[in-house]
């Protein structure tokens, strides 16, 4: 859902930073790894500690790292595609770096072990929503549905965390796990089925063509 504003933030709020990245002769790769190595440090230092808005603020400073390296790949015209995968590779740790830490918050700090397990739950299901995609569209199907997508999950986490501590009301941050794990899973149940309907409608094609013709 959140897609639809990347244009703006690459064309526009960032661009100073692309262009400047680009004239230091910076590679989309280094920006791809700080911003990842940023991201896990913000989460697993921070959460873990009790210091969530602080945890935000730093993983918010680093996870537009994401907008940036490819906005600069495709301002200098790199044609290999090595950059995506490990832009898709990283994304994966960041995102087991952010809900791992909120889990050993809850695990060391608010010592709540329903909200540790949730925390592990949106963990798992972001993965599974990411490998859901990617295996469809290796097998030729087009996966690209559902609720939450990376950037959904990112913001329906950070700012209620954010807020929530800043105001001292946990439920807020509560709520947004259970929000982010019911629409993860949601999300790849509807991938599922997409690839599904996909698959059956190819198999159906390919059987009425090697029909024996009367």
């Amino acid at each position: 859902m959140l897609d639809r504003f990347k244009a703006f933030w690459q064309g526009k709020v960032l661009l100073p930073f692309i262009n400047l990245f680009i004239r230091l002769g910076i590679s989309p790769d280094v920006v791809t790894l700080v911003g990842t190595l940023g991201v896990a440090a913000g989460a697993l230092v921070c959460f873990p500690q009790g210091w969530l808005w602080q945890g935000v603020v730093v993983v918010t400073a680093f996870v537009f790292s994401d907008l940036i390296d490819g906005a600069m790949a495709r301002k200098i015209g790199r044609t290999d595609t090595f950059g995506a995968f490990l832009d898709s590779t990283l994304d994966r740790i960041a995102d087991a770096a952010l809900f791992g830490g909120m889990a050993l918050f809850f695990a060391w700090q608010a010592h709540d072990h329903l909200y540790l397990v949730l925390s592990l739950v949106c963990l798992a299901m972001g993965s599974v929503t990411s490998y859901a995609r990617s295996k469809g569209e290796q097998l030729g199907f087009d996966a690209k549905t559902g609720l939450a997508e990376r950037p959904d999950r990112l913001v329906g986490l950070l700012v209620p965390t954010f807020f929530g501590d800043v105001l001292d009301l946990p439920i807020l941050y509560e709520v947004a796990l259970w929000v982010v794990a019911v629409l993860s899973t949601v999300t790849v149940v509807q991938r599922i089925l997409k690839v599904r309907r996909q698959a059956l409608a190819a198999a159906t094609t390919e059987s009425a063509s090697e029909a024996p013709q009367t």
